[in-house]
């Protein structure tokens, strides 16, 4: 149930103690003052501590700062045999979980010991659901060993703890969102909001009023205030993604942000104050838009304070093997298929082709392929056509199917529809609108498992 460790130099008073919290299922450690309960807590995991407030060798209100700045999970229910408000006081301003009077208070301990370990237990709770979240959202999770992505993650971990603006360049699908999240879960705006925003997804109107709220009554649909992202992100991190979509108008209410940390609601006649870092992204070369007029200069300084370039998929071949696997084994689970390995052509595909998608379509591919396999290994015909003619040519035996084939594109389509029914041919057939003895008759011919 937990550990309890009892500090207290009248021994009657500590076996009596100890053998009531034994009874209620806790592990009990027993000190006789400072110096043994400062070599306890270094050895052993401690949950809760009761502390008699004078002792032979120290004061446990002391003692409570001193454990708070070091235990920081501990809970200490202090104990006196002489009860007064100051000491009281004194010790709750300490950190304390409580303080009791020895004798008159001695049925409230176990409930006490109870309420402290709720309470630590919760903690646990939201330290592990913390660090879930931080391995979910951290660098762990950009995978990669070549130069490229090593050096963008080290720059990236540079930078995260300071509150820098960050732009991040790259094609589509490299992983500006990834990186955004791991920027802001390695900084001191962790426990924050982090918010995102595709700048191109919107509007110019929309976009205002998502970016930066309205007031009641500033259009014919604004029947309410409505908060905009950026104060909905107050104290933590907005990523706006496709920052070079934004229409000049609203550049300048960004850029007074970023300088600021003010801006005005649609609708509003007065400024809202917020502390928000801003991470922003494009594939867009900026400074072409400014040349071409559609990107505030000032606002580009302001955005350039840390750059990061992410490299495409194509500039980092190498990494493909490892991040394929990692999809290999996270579709395989998401969809319940037994699928383990692929096969050495499989990967030859993978790493000759252009990936103008970078990633992302990396990962789509091999979502699709996982579905379409019909075994423990992923092959060739798993692929979309695409890749299946890499590089422009088909390096297939005779006896394989053609990608281009309207036969290969049947077994695949008929594949497709077997995996989506399970197995069950007779909803296949209904599905593709023929006959049972037909769909049984072309499993045979085309060697469908």
């Amino acid at each position: 149930m937990g550990n309890i460790l009892l500090i207290d130099d009248e021994e009657k008073l500590r076996t009596l103690l100890s053998r009531i919290i034994r009874l209620e299922g806790f592990m009990v450690w027993e000190a006789p003052d400072l110096k043994s309960a400062r070599k306890l807590m270094d050895k052993e995991t401690i949950d809760v501590v009761l502390c008699d407030v004078k002792l032979p060798d120290g004061n446990g209100l002391q003692f409570v700062q001193e454990l708070k700045s070091k235990y920081l999970s501990v809970e200490i229910i202090l104990l006196t045999a002489y009860g007064n408000i100051a000491d009281g006081v004194q010790a709750m301003k300490s950190g304390a979980f409580d303080y009791i009077t020895k004798g008159d208070d001695n049925e409230k301990v176990i409930p006490l010991i109870n309420q402290a370990m709720e309470k630590v237990q919760l903690r646990k709770h939201i330290e592990l659901l913390e660090q879930r979240v931080g391995k979910r959202y951290g660098f762990e999770q950009i995978l990669g060993r070549s130069p490229l992505i090593k050096e963008a993650v080290a720059l990236a971990q540079k930078v995260a703890p300071t509150d820098a603006t960050v732009l991040l360049l790259g094609e589509t699908g490299t992983g500006k969102e990834v990186f955004a999240q791991a920027i802001h879960h390695a900084s001191k705006r962790t426990c924050k909001p982090f918010l995102a925003l595709n700048c191109s997804a919107f509007g110019k109107e929309l976009l205002e009023s998502e970016l930066f709220g309205h007031k009641a009554g500033a259009f014919t649909s604004a029947v309410k205030d409505k908060k905009g992202l950026i104060e909905e992100a107050n104290n933590g991190t907005l990523f706006l993604d496709e920052i070079g979509e934004m229409p000049m108008e609203l550049q300048a209410k960004l850029l007074r942000v970023l300088e600021t940390g003010e801006f005005i609601k649609v609708g509003d006649t007065r400024s809202t104050k917020v502390n928000v870092r801003i991470i922003a992204a494009t594939n867009r070369s900026l400074q072409d838009e400014i040349q071409s007029g559609h990107f505030r200069e000032d606002l580009y300084y302001r955005l350039n304070v840390f750059t990061i370039t992410l490299p495409a998929l194509r500039e980092r071949i190498k990494d493909i093997p490892l991040l394929a696997e990692h999809f290999l084994r996270q579709f395989a689970l998401k969809t319940n298929q037994h699928v383990t390995t692929m096969n050495t052509e499989f990967m030859e595909r993978l790493q000759q082709h252009d990936w103008k998608g970078n990633i992302r379509e990396l990962k789509n591919v091999m979502e699709r392929a996982v579905i379409l396999a019909t075994g423990d290994t992923l092959t060739t015909e798993d692929l979309p056509f695409e890749l299946q003619s890499s590089l422009g040519s088909i390096h297939k035996s005779s006896s394989q199917l053609s990608a281009f084939d309207l036969s290969s594109v049947e077994k695949l389509h008929i594949q497709r529809v077997l995996n989506h029914t399970k197995g069950n041919k007779t909803e296949a057939a209904r599905l593709l609108n023929i006959g049972l003895t037909t769909l049984y008759r072309k499993i045979e011919e085309y060697h469908i498992l």
